[in-house]
């Protein structure tokens, strides 16, 4: 008799599925199809934080730094990020919701030849040959128009990401893609990305990534979401687990035991400090599911209202997120600011241990001085 799964033998296939051996950076980004950026550094940014649990030596910034030798494109997915090349062919030529004027496309026009004749450029080059001045932004400021014409001609496939810049982006004319002629394959191969990354997947948060791909990724496809979501649900495979469906790839068992044996390993003994975008905990309904707390990211909340921290970072001890961190560097040393969800710190000298080692890697990931 197959015995039916349990919350804890899905928790660790999620764990062991997605802290994998660390691996070289360009089999790591292959692997994970997708790497979700975000500029803060606190104390280096979210894509950092993600790789240098999955790549061998890894140190903050090094994705920037590679990144023109690297198979790799900047990009809209279900967030923006780093894709692999296949992943940014499929959802391109990108048609958006909203449609240029004649004089918006005459201006990206001008632009795009300008940059096919630089090659690559920095914004402050098409704002000193255009001088297109500034205008409102979404979020209620101003900002140079060149700069929001150079994000919407990127989004739109016409320029992609040459490199960056002390973080800004340069750019290049991208070499135009045609369009697919069967949609329906190319959208389930993305949902197949996003479930490779995420699972196991709760019924809820697949529907979710599913309509931050179509606002994000793909748009233009967005009539096709709910026919493909159906086709999902029908090729993955799945298991209702405590009142939830949940879905994974076809060809994996979340019991068998090179999944399950994940905790009995030397990877498991440790602590590990995620990112708040890593995909361990990316989906706050799994996160809540797996370990009975709520939790959230708070960079953008009041500070009044911040329960653990500006940029706390889940605190993985064993297969349990018992905790978090708050990290910065200051006068060249790292300094850790920690909370437990019990209200103590872990008995024993195996944690104090494993936490020791935790924040002497993050030292050598960010290249302090000890």
């Amino acid at each position: 008799m197959v015995q039916p799964l349990t919350l804890q033998q899905l928790r660790r296939y999620a764990l062991a599925r997605s802290l994998y051996a660390p691996t070289t950076l360009p089999r790591a980004i292959a692997k994970l199809g997708f790497v979700q950026a975000d500029p803060i550094r606190a104390p280096a940014r979210a894509q950092d934080l993600t790789l240098r649990h999955r790549v061998a030596g890894y140190k903050a910034g090094d994705l920037e730094r590679r990144y023109r030798k690297l198979r790799v494109e900047e990009d809209f997915f279900v967030n923006y990020g780093f894709v692999t090349p296949a992943v940014h062919a499929l959802m391109h030529p990108r048609n958006t919701r909203t449609q240029w004027t004649a004089s918006q496309n005459q201006r990206a026009q001008a632009v795009l030849a300008f940059v096919q004749s630089r090659g690559v450029v920095h914004p402050r080059d098409v704002e000193a040959a255009f001088a297109h001045g500034r205008a409102s932004n979404w979020f209620g400021g101003t900002s140079k128009v060149s700069t929001q014409l150079l994000d919407a001609m990127h989004y739109r496939g016409q320029l992609r990401v040459a490199g960056r810049d002390s973080g800004t982006r340069l750019y290049a004319v991208r070499e135009a893609i045609p369009p697919t002629d069967d949609p329906m394959t190319a959208f389930n191969t993305l949902v197949n990305v996003v479930v490779a990354k995420y699972a196991p997947l709760p019924e809820a948060s697949l529907g979710q990534l599913l309509s931050h791909l179509t606002r994000g990724g793909v748009p233009q496809w967005q009539s096709l979401r709910s026919t493909v979501l159906t086709q999902a649900k029908q090729r993955l495979a799945s298991a209702r687990v405590d009142g939830q469906t949940w879905y994974w790839p076809p060809m994996e068992n979340p019991a068998a035991s090179r999944w399950q044996r994940w905790g009995e390993s030397e990877a498991a003994q440790g602590v590990r400090l995620l990112a708040p975008f890593d995909p361990v905990v990316w989906d706050r309904r799994r996160f809540e599911l797996f370990w009975g707390w709520a939790y959230r990211f708070e960079a953008y909340t009041p500070p009044a209202r911040r329960v653990r921290g500006y940029y706390a970072l889940p605190l993985l001890w064993r297969d349990e997120v018992v905790g978090w961190g708050n990290l910065k560097v200051a006068e060249g040393r790292l300094q850790a600011d920690l909370g437990y969800v019990s209200g103590k710190q872990p008995r024993g000298a195996e944690f104090k241990m494993a936490l020791a080692g935790e924040l002497d890697r993050v030292a050598v990931f960010l290249g302090l001085n000890k």
